[in-house]
């Protein structure tokens, strides 16, 4: 019965003990975790919220002297918090706003359509100034003609239409948001001979359809209105200044800078409109039904065709010029390894307020950088560099943070070890993340040690309890387009994730504001800190840990489930092509991975592994996502050099990855594939050589 006893006591002991922190020590593992409980203890509701107002309290789009105001109170709550906070700044070339816009019908009846929220008694936002709905980068004309209806005008979409026998030609377009970005309706539009395209949110996708509309409930009504850029080039960020920083005009470095006739802007006027306006349009449509798939959720059959009894007018006059955006950049220096960097980024302009997006992931990075500042000051500086950047111009075309990394690119290159993008990032309550391989894990052991909203659960359990099938636990997705990590993941091949706590929200709307915030999105404002504390666990564990926490393991299952996908799409037009050689050295990659992580868990256990040995180690796992960056770059667009992953060409958002292969499938060809076979070959080679490397060290 005594040993009984004293069993049970030691097995008692064993469970409280804290789990061992990945890539520390033995003889570290104490200090980080301290730091860590130290962490989870400072960011607070109160704070998250005072950032979040002070953020939106007025509309702010990029270029603007309100949005200038809000950079300098970024800087100024840095530089308060310890961090050296420095402005970055661009001239770019961008829309001086919405100009002027016009909708409305001239057959069969004479009828202006509205294109602004209202004013809501219950939202005192709703009661400033915000100007009508827009989309920047749209080109500028006055046309009256028929209308089509086009579904979301996706690729698919207008290929659909052409199956059917119904033109464009000359058309003013209706498309619904969803499915794609909205630049690439536009691309679709024009290349089909359109002459304008109106967008619309419909209440199928966010309406009443979803539930009780704004003021009553958070989703759209009937006046609400999601603007955006249609900008769509080859390439990201200013679109005068492709692979090139946009340093300012009146700077000493020369910038050569594209004359804007040579770009390939859009030229047909585009402008959205909320589903009150657009159902006055598409409620008066006589043609053939469309197929079921396109019917929406306004109370009436929706028509391909509106006829030549029905004319619309449509105006757009949208001027551009050179504006000054400014990025924010605190740093916060490492004191063993500052030339090691960690890289939290969010935009800070908005359409509007820009409460969900993107000032909820702002003031979250606000309250990281608190929490890391008083660290520091107690004497927990972190061993390499963390830098919070807050990115301008998003918006537009991911415009800032692409200039950033076009102007930092050789030392973001051989410094940075990842970006993690927060990109409204506290908009909801429900925790989700897109990560590259090597981040998944350090994801998912972030949230098993961060308390759901202060509640008695970790936010890696609600995570799981919300999914349906939970023994494979939660699912991370794969990075794509829309955002600032495009320039550090898709043209650098710095390992990125984006994750945070999201719901539904009213997407660039002028009621994405506080009140809404407040009312819908979060009440208890407890979004902020609990993503705080994730992101900041995770800067923390790169910052401070003996061998970087990267998921070596995650490349060969994640590149074999990639190659499958590519070949199936392959196959369904050229069935004998096989993927046998990646196949076979990605095999010999997931055997040299799975060597790395026993022999480094050893190393781990030991603590021996010390000086040159190590720091060439960490070297090689800084530079491991390097290998898949191509100078050649992909074939839609060479700003785009990563083999692994890209935003998907036709939609904007999607993830492509293994993007050469996918592209060739779109193009239903095999003549590239020799070629990208070799290219594939190559990158999947040069990353085994590397782990065969590391583990050369650890023997």
């Amino acid at each position: 019965m005594k040993y009984l006893f004293l069993f049970a006591a030691l097995l008692l002991m064993v469970m409280q003990l804290p789990a061992q922190v990945p890539g520390f020590f033995p003889d570290h593992q104490s200090r980080q975790q301290t730091i860590e409980e130290l962490l989870v203890e400072l960011p607070k509701s109160e704070r998250f919220r005072e950032h979040l107002q002070e953020l939106t309290k007025l509309p702010h789009r990029a270029g603007s002297p309100a949005n200038k105001a809000v950079a300098d109170y970024i800087q100024k709550v840095m530089a308060d918090a310890g961090l050296d906070a420095v402005q970055y700044p661009y001239d770019v070339y961008l829309p001086t706003g919405p100009g002027q816009i016009a909708i409305e019908l001239v057959t069969p009846i004479r009828l202006p359509l509205n294109n602004q929220e209202y004013i809501l008694t219950e939202d005192p936002f709703s009661q400033q100034e915000v100007g009508p709905g827009w989309n920047s980068y749209s080109g500028s004309g006055d046309v009256t003609a028929e209308v089509v209806y086009a579904n979301y005008g996706t690729k698919e979409d207008f290929e659909k239409l052409a199956d059917l026998g119904v033109s464009v030609e000359g058309k003013i377009v209706m498309a619904r948001y969803g499915g794609n970005f909205r630049g690439y309706k536009a691309k679709f539009a024009e290349a089909a001979g359109a002459a304008g395209l109106i967008i619309y949110t419909d209440p199928e996708d966010s309406g009443y359809m979803r539930g009780l509309v704004y003021p009553e409930g958070g989703n759209f009504s009937e006046s609400t209105i999601q603007r955006g850029s249609v900008l769509t080039l080859d390439y990201s960020g200013d679109p005068l200044t492709p692979f090139e920083p946009a340093l300012p005009v009146d700077g000493t470095t020369k910038v050569k800078r594209l004359d804007p006739k040579e770009v390939a802007f859009h030229t047909i006027p585009v402008t959205p409109i909320p589903y009150g306006s657009a159902k006055e349009i598409l409620g008066r449509m006589k043609g053939a039904a469309v197929p079921g798939a396109w019917q929406g959720g306004l109370p009436f059959t929706y028509r391909l065709t509106g006829g030549p009894e029905l004319k619309v007018r449509l105006m757009v006059k949208q001027d551009m010029e050179m504006a000054r955006i400014q990025n924010v950049v605190g740093t916060l220096e490492g004191s063993t390894n500052p030339d090691e960097w960690i890289i939290m980024g969010s935009h800070y302009d908005a359409w509007v307020h820009g409460a969900s997006d993107p000032n909820s992931g702002t003031a979250m990075l606000l309250c990281v950088a608190e929490a890391l500042g008083k660290l520091a000051k107690q004497g927990y500086r972190p061993q390499r560099t963390i830098k919070i950047a807050h990115w301008d111009a998003e918006e537009h075309g991911i415009i800032g943070s692409v200039e950033w990394v076009e102007q930092f690119k050789d030392e973001l290159t051989s410094n940075a070890i990842a970006y993690f993008n927060a990109d409204g990032a506290c908009s909801g309550l429900n925790f989700g993340g897109s990560s590259a391989p090597s981040l998944k894990g350090l994801l998912i052991d972030a949230t098993k040690v961060v308390p759901y909203a202060d509640q008695d659960i970790s936010v890696y359990d609600h995570w799981v309890s919300r999914l349906d099938d939970k023994s494979k636990g939660p699912r991370i997705g794969n990075l794509g387009g829309g955002s600032d990590h495009l320039g550090f993941y898709a043209h650098l091949g710095i390992p990125s994730l984006g994750a945070g706590m999201h719901g539904p929200t009213l997407y660039h709307s002028a009621y994405d504001d506080f009140h809404w915030y407040k009312t819908f999105a979060d009440p208890e404002f407890q979004s902020g800190p609990t993503v705080a504390k994730v992101f900041g666990i995770m800067s923390l564990r790169l910052a401070n840990s003996d061998i970087l926490p990267l998921d070596i393991g995650r490349y060969g299952t994640d590149l074999t489930t990639h190659i499958r996908n590519a070949e199936k799409s392959i196959n369904s037009y050229a069935p004998d092509y096989k993927v046998s050689k990646l196949l076979t050295t990605v095999d010999q990659l997931a055997e040299s991975a799975a060597t790395y992580e026993q022999l480094v868990k050893e190393q781990i256990a030991k603590g021996k592994l010390k000086g040159n040995k190590l720091k060439q180690l960490n070297a090689l796992l800084i530079g491991l996502d390097r290998a898949f960056i191509d100078e050649h770059g992909m074939a839609y667009g060479n700003w785009f050099r990563s083999l692994y992953a890209s935003s998907d060409p036709y939609s904007g958002y999607a993830s492509w990855m293994l993007p050469g292969l996918l592209y060739e499938a779109s193009l239903k060809s095999t003549k590239a594939l020799p070629d990208l076979e070799k290219r594939y070959l190559a990158a999947f080679e040069h990353l085994n050589k590397d782990i065969l490397k590391m583990i050369a060290i650890l023997k």
